[in-house]
């Protein structure tokens, strides 16, 4: 089937996952997750005093990658941008890219809140940043409509897990709250999306299967394009909140399972051949994986 045809066969899904993704979403209002009473004026023309490092009060690799998170968050306009082009602004396609947005805008703007009322970060540094990262905006690499429904199925799912791990990480209360509360609409948008491919999979086995695999395999999350993303994420990964071992674990295999691509039958060559593709992947990374977790340990038992 071509692309063209695989989005008229899935409109119906889509109709039916939006009905029940509106039943299930709950509204929130970004304004009740911020504490106001802590905001102060900064200098400019309130006269108010310019941040200092002792202001935040987060552990280094929590605000790191309450950073990343936002920086990511903010590069929405090309998203939308992406996912319009592919699945179209007409019929229940339309609607689900129109609503994704409005929520996904919803959690830039009340982290962005929370940073800047409770003096967590830096809102000079953190406003050239978001410059400079939006002026590159965001392009998909996969080309294809399957690629991308693959693409979002993970990344929904990956950032869940971002968003409630630096929460736990910030220690604090608030912090952690807010960011359950945008991890639980993330959980939403990765099964609207993993539905759908599930439903792809019936429709045409074998391309949805190379689809996934060649996702798998090089699978980046959309934030990679961040001034300074390796290190940062190396910090992230050391403390825990996102690293290998989350990303096979939490992301990639209860996707792949719920999908049972390793029960899969009626594969044609091409179809099977993406299968030993993805599942030699998932072996190299099970072992790259465990080795980083072994030595995270050995440096922690040497300073502590």
């Amino acid at each position: 089937m071509t692309q063209t045809e695989l989005l008229h066969e899935l409109e119906p899904v889509v109709a039916g996952e939006l009905d029940r993704h509106h039943k299930v979403a709950k509204e929130w209002f970004p304004h009740e997750y911020i504490p106001w009473s802590e905001g102060r004026d900064f200098d400019g023309p309130y006269g108010g005093r310019a941040w200092e490092e002792g202001d935040s009060k987060l552990p280094e690799a929590a605000r790191i990658s309450l950073i990343v998170n936002l920086l990511t968050e903010d590069n929405l306009p090309s998203y939308h941008h992406e996912i319009a082009t592919t699945f179209g602004r007409d019929g229940a396609w339309g609607t689900w890219v129109h609503r994704w947005t409005a929520e996904e805008n919803r959690h830039g703007v009340a982290i962005r809140d929370y940073l800047t009322v409770t003096r967590a970060v830096d809102p000079v540094a953190l406003e050239r940043a978001r410059m400079v990262h939006m002026e590159g905006g965001f392009q998909t690499e996969y080309t294809t409509m399957l690629g991308q429904l693959a693409y979002v199925s993970f990344q929904e799912l990956a950032t869940r897990i971002a968003h409630r791990n630096t929460g736990k990480a910030s220690g604090e209360e608030g912090c952690e709250r807010l960011l359950a509360r945008i991890a639980a609409d993330e959980n939403l948008h990765m099964l609207f999306y993993r539905n759908l491919l599930n439903a792809a999979f019936e429709l045409d086995p074998n391309q949805t299967m190379r689809a996934v695999t060649d996702v798998v395999t090089t699978f980046q999350m959309p934030g990679s394009t961040i001034e300074g993303f390796t290190r940062k994420a190396m910090i992230i990964a050391n403390e825990g909140i996102y690293d290998l071992r989350l990303h096979l674990d939490d992301v990639l295999m209860p996707v792949l399972r719920q999908w049972s691509v390793f029960d899969k039958t009626g594969l044609d060559a091409e179809g099977e051949q993406a299968r030993e593709e993805l599942a030699a992947f998932l072996e190299r990374t099970e072992t790259t994986a465990a080795r980083f977790v072994a030595r995270r340990e050995e440096r922690r038992a040497r300073m502590g």
